[in-house]
């Protein structure tokens, strides 16, 4: 059976989970949650169905493999991640397990196989919407989750991310005291296919895109802006300290910082993406007394990061002098940009050329499980997928036919792996 005889099942694939896990909106998969862990049965049922072996990991990510192969020495990983953001859309993450699983199929059915031999993994928890922490998954089998993290709050039912990963079956223990729980040795290369989740591709028309690097990021996902509540109407404005004057404030003098970088050519992106006001106290009538906000900076180099960073840091303390507010800041978090193997890139490069599709080489503004293996030293790349309207939103539009092109490019990349 050949790649282009699968379109039939990867629609079902697809077309299935969205059902199984549709919000009424777009799509909810819970990071070690309901809707993530419902993919994940159904997914062993489909391996089970096509003959394929399937086992859990100490984080709880699911591996599938031909018979067998589980004993080998020297694999190949692909995969991606099967959580979403809240309402999300059907294909971010989940695009990746479905080619590397029918990558799988169609080896079982014809016979046929890499000389390499693949593993496909479907990762939990890669998006930072649920615990405010990216990368859950993939970081546990590298170390990288600490005390810290798995004390954070599920953003819905306040339960911890140890909770959450001991109920689907990770091992705790060994996450915490941050033991790495995969042999990085027998992983060769790691190479993850995923939908664009920007505008890039669709606006040069490009079916396919080899991915460069992926951008890092430093975020705080909750600061807090202190100030003092008074009446709007009888405090004037040399004598107020006005919480949400304060963060608007700074949110102009970062966005200024960011338009002159840009200027200058640093590689940089900045985002508040939540603000808010205490709603059991706020009023129309009431000058704000606090206010928390979210902040996040990306960028492929860890300077600018740095260096962005402690721009932001003393423009509060400028502000906290001037408006008489004090910011107070949870944990830093820091994600680092990540390199992919130009040998890689070139293999992914030929296969897209072997499939006559028109490509570019691009970087990845967003963060993904592959940037985790290429900075612990494992051969890594990607390749993009065309997708329309973006990403994190229930209106992602890939098209079957850029997919199953990109599972063909995979295919041929996979074959020439040694």
């Amino acid at each position: 059976m050949s790649l282009l005889e699968l379109q039939p099942m990867a629609e079902k694939l697809f077309s299935d989970v969205r059902e199984l896990t549709f919000d009424g909106v777009g799509v909810t998969r819970q990071s070690y949650g309901r809707g993530e862990s419902d993919t994940a049965d159904y997914l062993r049922a489909f391996a089970a169905s096509e003959g394929l072996e399937v086992k859990p990991d100490r984080a709880a990510n699911l591996v599938f493999g031909l018979p067998g192969t589980a004993s080998v020495s020297a694999v190949t990983w692909t995969g991606s991640h099967i959580d979403s953001v809240p309402q999300g859309g059907n294909f971010d993450g989940y695009a990746g397990v479905v080619a590397g699983l029918l990558c799988l199929v169609a080896q079982k059915a014809s016979g046929r196989s890499y000389d390499r031999p693949l593993e496909v993994v479907a990762f939990r928890g890669e998006e930072s919407a649920w615990f405010g922490k990216a990368y859950m998954g993939s970081g546990a089998l590298l170390g990288k989750i600490s005390e810290s993290d798995l004390s954070l709050k599920q953003r819905t039912t306040g339960e911890s991310m140890e909770t959450c990963m001991r109920r689907c079956g990770a091992d705790v223990d060994a996450i915490r005291t941050q033991q790495l729980l995969l042999d990085k040795v027998r992983i060769k290369a790691y190479i993850e296919l995923h939908i664009e989740q920007g505008p890039v591709m669709v606006a040069r028309k490009l079916p396919l895109a080899v991915v460069s690097g992926i951008r890092g990021n430093v975020r705080h996902n909750r600061v807090v802006c202190h100030g003092d509540a008074q009446h709007s109407g009888v405090v004037p404005r040399w004598l107020r300290h006005d919480a949400m004057f304060a963060v608007a404030d700074l949110i102009m003098r970062i966005d200024e910082h960011w338009r002159v970088l840009l200027e200058r050519g640093t590689d940089l992106v900045v985002t508040t993406g939540i603000v808010s006001t205490d709603p059991v106290e706020h009023s129309i009538s009431r000058i704000p007394g606090q206010v928390s906000f979210s902040l996040e900076a990306r960028s492929k180099s860890t300077d600018t990061l740095e260096a962005f960073y402690q721009l932001m840091r003393a423009e509060c303390a400028a502000i906290e002098r001037e408006r008489g507010v004090r910011f107070e800041f949870d944990g830093r978090m820091l994600s680092e940009p990540a390199t992919m193997d130009g040998e890689i890139c070139g293999v992914l490069a030929n296969a897209c050329t072997a499939q006559d599709a028109a490509f570019e080489v691009i970087p990845s503004g967003a963060g993904h499980d592959a940037s985790l293996f290429a900075n612990a030293g494992i051969p890594s790349g990607m390749l993009f997928v065309r997708n329309q309207n973006g990403s994190h939103n229930p209106h992602e539009a890939m098209e079957i036919d850029d997919f199953m092109l990109g599972v063909r490019a995979m295919d041929v990349a996979f074959m020439q792996l040694k």
